[in-house]
């Protein structure tokens, strides 16, 4: 085989190689999606203290432990039993009001509770300083 020949495939399969790469790699709204909703499955079983564990430090800085279950209790206990939730959106951004530049993602659910027929629940993870994407905010409306 000539050497032209030889390059011409070394250059094809580094090509493919790239291109399988970067079709197994995930977004960061998938990646923030996986996690929020591992940190959702905490929250929606009662385990409000693990769910502060696994927020991300900013969080952590802005609501102590006890705080956080307390407002869960009081915001979270009421609606009953989760029903069912349905992606309605995910937006990747570096910017947020109040919050330091970063990267997040804003994810909001339609939500179905035991005591509350339709809710929008935000969940906003955030990459953390050790790279993995963490919750860094949580509301429902």
């Amino acid at each position: 085989m000539s050497s032209r020949k030889t390059f011409a495939y070394a250059v094809l399969i580094a090509a493919l190689i790239a291109i399988s790469a970067s079709a197994f790699a995930q977004k960061p709204e998938d990646l923030a999606r996986q996690s929020a909703e591992k940190w959702l499955a905490l929250v929606d079983s009662g385990n409000y203290a693990e769910s502060w564990q696994q927020a991300s430090s900013i969080f952590k800085g802005a609501v102590n432990n006890d705080q956080w279950q307390k407002m869960l209790h009081g915001s979270r206990d009421p609606l009953g039993k989760l029903i069912s939730r349905k992606l309605k959106s995910a937006q990747h951004t570096t910017t947020l009001p109040g919050a330091p530049d970063g990267e997040y993602v804003v994810i909001q659910y339609d939500s179905s509770f035991e005591h509350k027929q339709s809710a929008v629940e935000t969940v906003t993870p955030m990459l953390d300083k050790d790279g993995q994407w963490r919750v860094s905010g949580y509301y429902i409306k």
